[in-house]
């Protein structure tokens, strides 16, 4: 360990988040981080005095990473919810964003089991994710979150699809919904 080199609260971040990548979100520990960066666990617990601080930083991460790579794609808005799919549908299967889903969805799965502090983090980033989509859509307020609510839905199940199923039958899948031709 080096005592000599102070490590900022956004390495440590950093470095969690990398540890997740490699060992999953039901993995990470304080020592698993520490170690990534050959520093005491303490140094983490100082910035993230409990594991559920350094997992919801984590898992808000990973949403910002998610919004990152539909933004482009997002960027005009839409009429409809599949359009908004249809657009951000190649961004979405690009084999790199694979990793980040398999940990977003490892985190939704960990919340529906009851596990904290999932439980508690994933349903406010879920929300999250339905009010930054609603500002893409037109239409009156209850209309566009309905829109949103739907594109998110649609994305989330045929992603979910492709982490557990595998590309060729998400695209099949997406082909027969419409999303792509």
């Amino acid at each position: 360990m080096s005592p000599s080199r102070k490590h900022s609260r956004d390495e440590i971040l950093a470095a969690a988040v990398e540890t997740a990548f490699d060992g999953g979100l039901s993995q990470l520990s304080f020592g698993r981080v520490a170690r990534r960066l050959g520093i005491a666990d303490r140094t983490v617990v100082y910035y993230f005095p409990t594991i559920g601080d350094l997992i919801a930083h984590v898992v808000v991460m990973l949403g910002l990473q998610l919004q990152a790579t539909l933004e482009p794609a997002f960027e005009g808005g839409a009429a409809e919810p599949i359009e908004l799919v249809r657009r951000a549908w190649p961004a979405l299967t690009n084999p790199e964003a694979d990793a980040t889903f398999g940990l977003f969805f490892e985190a939704n799965g960990l919340a529906a089991a009851g596990r904290s502090p999932y439980d508690a983090i994933v349903p406010q980033l879920v929300e999250g994710w339905i009010d930054w989509a609603t500002g893409y859509f037109t239409g009156p307020e209850e209309q566009r979150r309905a829109d949103a609510e739907a594109a998110i839905a649609l994305l989330d199940g045929v992603l979910l699809l492709r982490q557990l199923a595998g590309p060729e039958p998400a695209d099949r899948a997406a082909a027969r919904l419409g999303i792509v031709g």
